[in-house]
Order: structure tokens, then C-alpha cells, then sequence
């Protein structure tokens, strides 16, 4: 993702809220999102305030989409679906010249589109992308009202022998945890019911193949539900290792080949492989065409 800082002159005292819109094509609400999120400067001077006018040398911080190349597996007129490679972001965390899927979102689609729902950094597979603001509501709304159906396929340590059904109450930021982002299993949390399918056991390494169906859309729902019942994901590097190794990963202070080794694969084996919704009277059932077992196999450390 990259951003440019765009410099114009503007000659006449004018409110600021139509200078953006003028010289940037964008709409009143998103003129004032760029003041709110501290990218205009005026005479070199940051500015605080959307209200008002402006005048003299302007500069405006954009985004200019850098591409890596994506393309959809799956569109229609309102939205697409991307199968989302593992270690790349869906969005920046911050503003850094990192490339993320949202820059191959907003340059085949536009401003106007964005992904509706996220899934991990670590984690690869289908992701759904709305293609302009009606959509985006509507796509959004169906993922808030538990009307999307959700398929993950992941490899985890142990022997999975029958379905479990993992409903446990779900906790960010544990005040007694040294990481902020981990999510944890306890009583004070929100409602979360993961569904787990043995598909293959691999009894030479100990580990098996399994379906993981979400009914509830928790950050890190997945991972820590499997992590909860001992049966953690292969090359988890947060939920697979104890919180000192896992602060060092995080810290970037820990070699690939340090991780691999303490996680037995180099990426997080998690993949959304299935969705399936309702848009416009029309049913979708969408489903990845990626050879998962395949891949996880090539990036494991057995």
C-alpha cells in the first residue's frame, strides 16, 4: 500500500470540505475522514479542524493503490471474492509502504470498494469483497445477522477422532496476558461455537486434517478454540507457542527458521475454503479450488 502526498495551491480562501472534494473527486464524508485522519496540512501546518477555510500551499497524504497482482476466483456486478494468499494483510495496520490485498482492491474496483469481512494475516482462502457502497451495506449486513455460511480446512497437532462442538466464551485482551492482541477462553467473554470435522489423520506425524465450521465470527475464533481443546494449528506462531516465544515472534525477534522449527511448518496451515450466502434472491456457494492439503504439506516441518 502506498501513499503519495498530493500538493496544490489554492488561491482564494474556500471552506475546506469543498476544496477536497474539488481537487481530490471524493465525496463530503470521505473530505472529511482525510482531516479526521490527520492527512491535510495547510502552509505546512497540520490541520486539526474540517470546519472552516483554507488557503495557500495544500497538502494532501493519499492512497495510491500498489498492486500485487490478485485477481478475483469469483464476481458479479456488486462483489467478488479473492482467494487471499497467506502472509499478506487485508488492510495496513498503519500507514507504511506495505502491500495488502486492499491495494488490488481498490485498483481493479475503485475507491468505492472494500472487503466486508477480514480473516488473519496468517490465514489464507476466500475472502468477499463488495464493489461499491450499497453493496458493501447489504454484504456486511448478512455477515452481522449469521446468514453467511463459513467453511475453514486446517492441520493441527494430535488425533482428532470424532466432531467436537467448541462453544466457549471468547476474550480479547486478558488483563493477566503480556499480549494484548491474544485472544483467550473465559468466562467474561462473548458467545463463540466453532464446529470441528475430522477429515484425515496422519499418524506418522501426529497431526490431522479437519473441517472447522464458525457459527460466530470472533477474532481468532478458530485458532484459539483448537488451541483450547489441545489441538492447536500447525505453524500457529501466537496460539502454538507459550507467551514468551510468541511476544518474541511478534517482537520480530525470532528467525523464520526459529519459528518453523517451534511450530513444525513456515505458515499459519488455516485456509477458508467454503461461502455460501443469499445476495438478491440468489444463492452463492463459492468454494476454494486451491490442492489445501498439498500446500500445507510443502510448507510443513515434519
Amino acid at each position: 500500500m502506498a501513499y503519495v502526498t498530493k500538493k496544490f495551491f489554492q488561491k482564494e480562501l474556500k471552506k475546506t470540505f469543498k476544496v477536497l472534494m474539488d481537487e481530490l473527486g471524493i465525496s463530503i464524508h470521505e473530505a472529511q475522514k482525510t482531516v479526521d485522519r490527520k492527512r491535510v496540512f495547510v502552509n505546512g501546518v497540520l490541520l486539526e479542524h474540517k470546519s472552516g477555510e483554507i488557503q495557500g500551499e495544500i497538502e494532501v497524504v493519499v492512497f495510491k493503490p500498489n498492486p500485487i497482482g490478485l485477481k478475483p476466483v469469483f464476481e458479479t456486478e456488486d462483489f467478488a471474492v479473492f482467494e487471499k494468499p497467506s502472509g499478506i494483510l487485508v488492510h495496513p495496520r498503519k500507514r507504511e509502504e506495505v502491500q495488502t490485498l486492499n491495494d488490488d482492491i481498490k485498483y481493479l474496483f475503485g475507491r468505492d470498494a472494500n472487503a466486508v469481512h477480514r480473516i488473519d494475516k496468517g490465514t489464507s482462502g476466500l475472502i468477499v469483497i463488495s464493489k461499491n457502497k450499497k453493496s458493501e451495506v447489504t454484504l456486511k449486513q448478512l455477515f452481522e445477522e449469521k446468514k453467511v455460511y463459513k467453511e475453514y480446512i486446517a492441520l493441527v497437532n494430535g488425533t482428532v477422532k470424532v466432531a467436537l462442538d467448541i462453544n466457549e466464551k471468547l476474550l480479547v485482551d486478558l488483563p493477566s496476558s503480556k499480549i494484548r492482541i491474544k485472544v483467550h477462553v473465559h468466562e467474561d467473554g462473548k458467545d463463540s461455537f466453532t464446529r470441528i470435522e475430522p477429515i484425515s489423520y496422519d499418524e506418522k506425524n501426529d497431526v490431522t486434517l479437519v473441517k472447522a465450521i464458525p457459527k460466530t465470527g470472533r477474532q481468532h475464533q478458530i485458532r484459539v478454540h483448537l488451541f483450547h481443546v489441545e489441538h492447536s494449528i500447525i505453524g500457529d506462531t501466537l496460539y502454538g507457542l507459550d507467551e514468551n516465544l510468541a511476544e518474541e515472534y511478534l517482537d520480530g525477534l525470532m528467525s523464520s527458521e526459529k519459528s518453523t522449527e517451534l511450530t513444525r511448518a513456515k505458515r499459519l496451515l488455516l485456509h477458508a475454503s467454503r461461502i455460501s450466502f443469499t445476495y438478491k434472491d440468489v444463492k452463492y456457494d463459492i468454494e476454494s479450488k486451491t490442492d489445501i492439503k498439498k500446500e500445507f504439506y510443502e510448507n510443513c516441518k515434519f
